[in-house]
Order: C-alpha cells, then sequence, then structure tokens
C-alpha cells in the first residue's frame, strides 16, 4: 500500500510539473523584445541618434495595486546607448492583451 502511494504521488507530481511547464513562454519573456524596442526608439528620438541599441539590466512582473482595479504587468530597466550618449529607461507592458508597452522618461543621461 505504501508502494502504491509513492508511486501515485511521483506520477501526480510529474504531471503538475509537465502541466506547469507546457504553457509556453512567459509573459515577461514574451513582452521583452518590445519593451527593448519601445526603449531604443524612444532613446533614438532623444538622443537623434538612430545607431542606439538597447539592453535589458533587469525585469520583474508586477501585480495591480488593488484586487479590485488594474492588471498584471512586466517592467523593465533597458539601458541604452549610441552616439557617446546612454540613458536608462523603465518600460512597463501591461498583461492586458495590448500588446502595448510603454516608455517612462530618461532616467539618467550622460553626455
Amino acid at each position: 500500500m505504501e508502494n502504491r502511494f509513492s508511486i501515485l504521488a511521483v506520477t501526480f507530481a510529474l504531471m503538475v510539473a509537465g502541466c506547469a511547464s507546457s504553457g509556453g513562454p512567459s509573459f515577461i519573456d514574451q513582452a521583452q523584445t518590445e519593451a527593448v524596442s519601445m526603449a531604443v526608439r524612444r532613446a533614438q528620438l532623444e538622443m537623434n541618434c538612430s545607431a542606439a541599441i538597447g539592453q535589458v539590466i533587469s525585469r520583474e512582473m508586477s501585480q495591480p495595486l488593488s484586487f479590485y482595479a488594474g492588471v498584471p504587468r512586466a517592467e523593465y530597466t533597458v539601458g541604452v546607448t549610441g552616439c557617446g550618449k546612454k540613458a536608462t529607461y523603465v518600460v512597463a507592458c501591461p498583461n492586458d492583451g495590448s500588446g502595448s508597452c510603454v516608455a517612462g522618461g530618461s532616467r539618467d543621461e550622460i553626455q
């Protein structure tokens, strides 16, 4: 009986692990390309530099501020460099199906 319980427990654990990992990439992974692109486009305009490139410095999922309003969102800190300039942007991508991200103003710029 004990052996049978162990087999059932292992089988259940494998099934749960399989379900959790078979859903494809997480939202934070899916939205990263758009987040970097948004930061780079904003930096290209602000720096007047079409050669600017971006790199993710950090990323995290943020939960809504309240239970009643808001949606989870992926937040990225993106460093952008080009034409002898550097800037850091915070980009938020809501997980609401809109596919749009918003890049906040540059946190620092070195010329």
